[in-house]
């Protein structure tokens, strides 16, 4: 089980619906147990993210780091690190 950080739980939750069409939880709580639920990542460089989702299946050999980093599932955190979450 990964362990989010106060940040991570904080941009999941302010920044949810560029991944889900309604929000999918309405309190830190809730917002902290949907990233368990759904096993979300952090990562911690754009390198890990363009690693990871690469290894998910996703073709980001084309895209820039911006790019990548503006993919629906890809939360920027505040603290420098970055929340997958898969839909």
């Amino acid at each position: 089980m990964e362990n989010y950080s106060e940040e991570c739980i904080e941009a999941f939750l302010k920044n949810q619906r560029q991944l889900y069409d309604e929000p999918v939880a309405s309190s830190y709580e809730e917002a902290e147990e949907f990233l368990e639920d759904c096993m979300a990542v952090v990562l911690h460089s754009v390198k890990e993210v363009r690693e990871y989702l690469e290894n998910a299946g996703m073709d980001v050999a084309e895209l820039s780091d911006d790019d990548l980093l503006e993919a629906s599932e890809v939360f920027t955190v505040g603290d420098g690190s970055y929340l997958i979450v898969e839909a």
